[in-house]
């Protein structure tokens, strides 16, 4: 029997998502979600697995937790994997009322032990924020570059503690900026260009599948 395997996030999940009664070809969006999907569906086609992106653009990791019985909770994943922060930074370094307070790490948290009681069969894949300086970082890069790396050093003891898989993209993304300009993976800093959301496959892949996560 197949494994529901289902991605949370943002616009980065989200991209450009089909919703409700979406044919198969609009679906899972046109990003790493899309990607992913398609190789282990072409590596595996008798396996049956089940693909659902409900990436939403904008969203906080409390605005995760605002709708996670219907989006996650409700849909029984086998396999959740989650990529949520960068909304958070970019309320903050943009001075707006809803980043006064930092709320990443206790929201995160309540996701996750909600998710561990109601769902403790499910594994859990918890992927690193990045950004790179260009677009919209390069006027405040310290800050923006500051504010991922709490996170991720957030999100990586967060998977330590609740057993999950950890996919370093920051780490990968920062190795690609060295072969070609910030641009060509992040158009904005924060958003994937095609090759952005290819190496967020690759990443994400290598990840799961060397760990006792495989989908096989």
């Amino acid at each position: 029997m197949g494994k529901i395997i289902l991605f949370q996030g943002d616009s980065i999940t989200d991209c450009l998502r089909g919703r409700e009664g979406a044919d198969p070809n609009h679906a899972l969006g046109v990003g790493y979600v899309n990607k992913i999907a398609g190789e282990l569906s072409y590596q595996l086609p008798q396996a049956g697995h089940q693909f659902i992106n409900r990436g939403i653009s904008g969203d906080r990791v409390s605005d995760l937790f605002a709708r996670w019985n219907e989006d996650a909770i409700a849909l029984k994943p086998d396999i959740l994997s989650i990529l949520i922060g960068v909304n958070d930074t970019w309320r903050i370094m943009n001075k707006l009322p809803s980043g006064v307070t930092d709320r990443f790490e206790r929201a995160y948290r309540l996701l996750l032990e909600e998710t561990k009681e109601v769902l403790p069969t499910t594994k859990l894949v918890l992927c690193e924020p990045f950004v790179l300086r260009t677009g919209v970082t390069v006027a405040e890069w310290e800050g923006w570059r500051g504010k991922v790396d709490a996170q991720s050093i957030i999100v990586k003891q967060l998977a330590e503690e609740f057993d999950a898989v950890f996919v370093p993209f920051q780490q990968a993304f920062d190795q690609a900026a060295e072969q070609a300009a910030p641009e060509y993976w992040l158009f904005d800093g924060v958003h994937p260009t095609a090759a952005g959301h290819h190496l967020m496959a690759v990443e994400w892949l290598k990840a799961v599948q060397n760990s006792r996560l495989a989908i096989v």
